[in-house]
Formats: structure tokens, C-alpha cells, sequence
């Protein structure tokens, strides 16, 4: 027999705990960038990692499709842009700070916003011959040395 006064509060705690659970197996879901759960076939998988002022990365890969696995190892959310290089240095905001993405939307390659410290976010791009800067661009990170050069043959 059901006892309303007693039983309530652990059906009320049951349902939190699914509508928890639920969620969390949505956010999980929601880790990559450009579909699909693992690298595609054919494509390379490079492991790159991201911590305060620093990002390692391999230095040469094959041109091709590539699947950059970013994990952020520092105690800050981190993002990561990826544009194909020219001659000219990248250009700066006026704050002098931070890149100016919209001149570098032309030859921006594809990027990850913002995320959480211990997050682990997949990039798929395809990759031309040539160079590429792989960068964060929150407040400073740039100009503390958060970049990497890849350059594809």
C-alpha cells in the first residue's frame, strides 16, 4: 500500500535523479565539433593539448582530412582557431590583446568555442598544403604564447 507522506519524496528524488542522468548523457553527446563520434575514415587523428599560455601540437601532417583531438589541460576555459597563414603576421584587435578574427575570416579553417578545463573537443578539417596557426583567443592568450604552426605537405 502506498503512503503518500512517505513514499512522495523518494518518487519526487527518483525523478531528479533520471532527469540528472538524462542530462548528463546529453552533454556528453555534445563533446565534438562536426559530427559523428570518432576520427572518419581515412582521415588522421592528431592529439593536440591546450594549458595556459601553451599548445602542443604536431608540427607536420599529410594533407588531407584530420580529426584534432583538443584536450584543455589548464585550470581556464580555453578555445582553439585554426587559419591557413600568409605572408603577414596575424593582425591585432585595437586592445592589442587578441587577434581580429573577422579580417582572419577568410582564411579561418575551422575552430572550437570556448571550453571547460578536462574537456577533450574533436575538430574535423580538411587540409590543403601549407601553413596553419592553430591559437587561443581569449584575453592575452596569444600573445602569452598560446599557438602552435602546422604545417601540412
Amino acid at each position: 500500500m502506498w503512503n503518500l507522506r512517505r513514499d512522495v519524496p523518494i518518487l519526487v528524488r527518483l525523478l531528479l535523479w533520471g532527469v540528472v542522468a538524462a542530462a548528463l548523457i546529453v552533454v556528453s553527446g555534445c563533446g565534438t565539433a562536426g559530427g559523428g563520434k570518432g576520427p572518419a575514415a581515412g582521415s588522421t587523428s592528431l592529439q593536440v593539448s591546450m594549458r595556459d599560455f601553451h599548445i602542443k601540437a604536431p608540427e607536420h601532417v599529410s594533407t588531407g582530412d584530420v580529426v584534432l583531438s583538443v584536450r584543455n589541460k589548464g585550470p581556464e576555459r580555453h578555445e582553439l582557431i585554426v587559419v591557413r597563414l600568409g605572408r603577414n603576421r596575424l593582425p591585432l584587435r585595437r586592445d592589442g590583446l587578441t587577434i581580429d578574427e573577422e579580417e582572419l575570416e577568410p582564411v579561418k579553417i575551422g575552430g572550437l568555442e570556448p571550453f571547460l578545463p578536462g574537456a577533450v573537443r574533436k575538430l574535423r578539417l580538411h587540409l590543403a598544403p601549407g601553413r596553419y596557426m592553430l591559437f587561443c583567443n581569449m584575453y592575452g592568450h596569444y600573445l602569452g604564447g598560446m599557438h602552435a604552426e602546422l604545417v601540412v605537405s
